[in-house]
């Protein structure tokens, strides 16, 4: 099985903590130059450093909020003049706030939507032309399991990652032609940053004890565990390589068994 991604260059988000920091050290410990981008330089610094370098790659990073997505589209299109071409574009943003759909601000959905799709699709458009250029084209788009099955309290986000989960759909059909292949993974509950955030705040909203929820949830996995960050960068990292070069368009939820669909 081919794994091997020297010589390639990686583009991915959210890069200094959790689920794609995994990905990034993943990537690299194959032999791909990976470009860092989020929004705190003293994170990405640190992050890079910690990069394996076991192929003589050259990390970088890209420092942006994607709040401002006219800045996004200005750094990366940049950085694809001065660098070359990304054969693989990891897509990944913290997700929104919980909460029910039926009390969300229309700004939430809003915010939610440009942070998440219009990020992902500036980003690919910045780098699809060099994937075909190169011959070697990957985008994967690390979602949620609720493109699936829609999770409790989280209105804004199930909605929003169903929009990137179809746009990634047809993205996968128009550039398969291209032998550009366009994949979703979707994490299940896993030991990051995020999961204690949602942990504590049902905690409060329910005055239960954190204990409580963490049982709740993992009462819920067949496997009986969290899932580790490193386990979805695994998956991740599968999709990047030359071995997936005929798996596209698909979901791919890594969960433990959760989703109770198939």
């Amino acid at each position: 099985m081919n794994l091997d991604l020297k010589n390639k260059r990686a583009v991915v988000c959210g890069s200094t903590q959790g689920i794609g920091k995994a990905v990034a050290m993943e990537l690299a410990s194959m032999g791909c130059n990976v470009t860092l981008v989020a929004r705190n330089e003293e994170s990405l610094k640190k992050t890079k450093s910690e990069l394996p370098t076991s192929c003589n790659q050259a990390h970088s990073y890209l420092c942006v909020d994607f709040a401002d997505q006219a800045k996004l589209k200005e750094l990366i299109e940049a950085f694809v003049q001065r660098t070359g071409p990304v054969n693989i574009l990891i897509n990944n943003t913290g997700g929104p706030a919980a909460g029910p759909a039926n009390t969300a601000k229309t700004e939430e959905f809003i915010n939610a939507f440009n942070q998440h799709l219009i990020c992902n699709h500036i980003l690919a458009q910045a780098c699809i032309e060099g994937m075909k250029n190169s011959g070697y084209g990957r985008i994967i788009n690390i979602i949620s399991t609720s493109v699936k099955q829609p999770l409790p309290n989280l209105g804004v986000s199930n909605t929003i990652r169903a929009a990137v989960a179809n746009w990634s759909k047809t993205l996968a059909n128009e550039l398969a032609k291209h032998n550009i292949t366009v994949n979703n993974v979707l994490p299940g509950a896993t030991a990051t940053q995020r999961l204690s955030s949602i942990i504590d705040n049902k905690a409060l909203k329910t005055n239960a004890t954190n204990d409580a929820v963490k049982k709740e949830m993992l009462h819920e996995i067949p496997m009986g565990r969290f899932a580790e960050a490193s386990e979805i960068a695994s998956a991740v990292a599968f999709l990047a390589s030359p071995a997936a070069s005929y798996i596209t368009g698909i979901n791919v939820p890594v969960d433990g068994g959760r989703t109770g669909c198939l």
